[in-house]
């Protein structure tokens, strides 16, 4: 008796389960049969600018950066200045101690020898023809070559003492030039580098060697930005157009720039050809840019300012021509009528609209996910 009960209850639970299965399959099918109403995101066109740009990596970096260089060789026996000062045209920057070659020395102090040798000679002639033509023994012509004689003598002592004394010091003591071993900044700015240090030797500057660095000095108020374009945008850029200056070192601080200098010849990098440019950086006196920051200059191509604008991805493009979807009627159900526009710059995401729209009109934009309403 109590089997049957229970396979009475089972049965009627399977039942009860198949036929729930049943409804459920049946309410999917008609649910899915359902047509599905899109719901879209509504647009009105706004005023605004648009520009098309251009962008190039590069860096900051000072106009003119001057070399210092000794007219002597020697060895750095003091250090006037470090990197971070700034320096006026004509300070001392360094002193240089001369260390003479002893062939040029020796050969040097053999001739003021040899001078004060002739010098005696001629000094005695001298005298003795002064005496004579006082007496009135000699002619004046004869007196005459005797003083030049003597003259000549005297100037080729002194010439070869001022020769020991530049080998031996660097600088004559009777002379009234600036001593080549203190080596002085040629222009006002600031000290960027000084690769030596005190007991360096340096070389000097002449026709067939460069010299040793003491030090560069630049003008950090007259700062350039140096990158590269691609080709496909040179020929769309040149001088004078403003430039938008990002240097990321100063927390993305933006600087204006104008563009002075286009290459007119390109370099392969990385398979691409590339034109240098340079631009003049505006500084403002808050702002302290050290060489060589790297930075991202943004070129405007175009400018288009005060002009009705709308997303670009509310267009549909179909050959030349581009279409929006105006609103005819929001509620109950959205409707939408195609429309052609014309179209001008686009930065791509705002888009110029020249015709075809007005300020109060309303366009279709993009589809409202159901998930997120």
């Amino acid at each position: 008796m109590k089997n049957r009960i229970w396979k009475k209850i089972l049965r009627i639970i399977l039942l009860t389960l198949v036929g729930v299965a049943v409804l459920g399959t049946f309410y999917f099918l008609w649910k899915k049969a359902q047509p599905v109403i899109t719901v879209y995101e509504i647009v009105t066109p706004e005023t605004g600018t648009v520009e098309t740009k251009t962008v190039a990596t590069g860096n900051v970096e000072p106009r003119y950066e001057v070399l210092i260089k000794p007219q002597i060789s020697g060895i750095i026996s003091e250090l006037m200045k470090e990197a971070g000062q700034m320096v006026k045209e004509g300070e001392i920057i360094a002193r240089i101690k001369v260390i003479p070659e002893m062939v040029q020395l020796n050969s040097a102090e053999s001739r003021v020898n040899v001078a004060e040798i002739s010098l005696k000679q001629v000094e005695e002639t001298f005298k003795r023809d002064e005496t004579l033509f006082n007496q009135g023994v000699i002619a004046r012509e004869d007196f005459d070559i005797s003083q030049a004689n003597y003259l000549k003598a005297k100037e080729e002592k002194a010439n070869a003492q001022n020769a020991l004394e530049i080998i031996r010091d660097g600088i004559a003591k009777n002379s009234k030039v600036t001593s080549t071993t203190q080596i002085r900044s040629t222009i006002t700015g600031m000290i960027l580098d000084v690769p030596v240090k005190v007991g360096n030797s340096v070389i000097q500057s002449n026709n067939f060697n460069d010299g040793t660095t003491i030090a560069s000095v630049a003008d950090m108020n007259d700062m350039i930005f140096r990158g590269n374009v691609d080709e496909t945008e040179i020929g769309r850029i040149n001088e004078g157009m403003p430039i938008k200056l990002t240097v990321g070192a100063m927390e993305s601080r933006v600087f204006d720039a104008t563009l002075e200098y286009v290459s007119p010849k390109g370099v392969e990098k990385n398979g691409a050809i590339q034109f240098e440019i340079k631009a003049a950086v505006s500084i403002p006196e808050d702002a302290f840019i050290r060489a060589g920051y790297s930075a991202n200059a943004e070129i405007v191509l175009k400018r288009a300012e005060d002009v009705l604008t709308i997303p670009e991805s509310t267009v549909e493009f179909n050959g030349d021509s581009a279409f929006v979807q105006i609103v005819k009627q929001e509620k109950p159900e959205q409707l939408f009528e195609r429309h052609y526009v014309k179209t001008g710059l686009s930065d791509g995401i705002k888009l110029e609209i020249k015709e075809g729209l007005t300020a109060s009109d309303k366009i279709r934009g993009a589809a409202i996910d159901p998930k997120k309403k």
